[in-house]
């Protein structure tokens, strides 16, 4: 599955093209988010990738989970969303 990662500074157009690009291809994407911030931006991407994919008859559902990554050797909780397909 691809991973796509968000920061705070993301911008949640071009997130949402991203996220509808992978889920028209490959019928599911992950997305990764750090910190309330990022997690912000995920999420106002993934409603508007919801706007993009809709009138192709899609209709974009997004699971929540926990993961374990690790960034500079540290270990980090990322907000895990997986968008898929209905």
């Amino acid at each position: 599955m691809e991973v796509l990662k968000v920061s705070s500074h993301s911008s949640p157009n071009s997130v949402a093209g991203a996220i509808a690009g992978v889920v028209r291809e490959k019928k599911m994407v992950e997305v990764q988010a750090v910190g309330a911030g990022a997690a912000n931006q995920a999420v106002k991407a993934i409603a508007i990738a919801r706007g993009y994919l809709a009138p192709i008859g899609v209709d974009l559902i997004c699971i929540p989970a926990f993961a374990n990554i690790q960034i500079d050797g540290e270990e980090r909780t990322a907000i895990k969303l997986i968008c898929e397909e209905r």
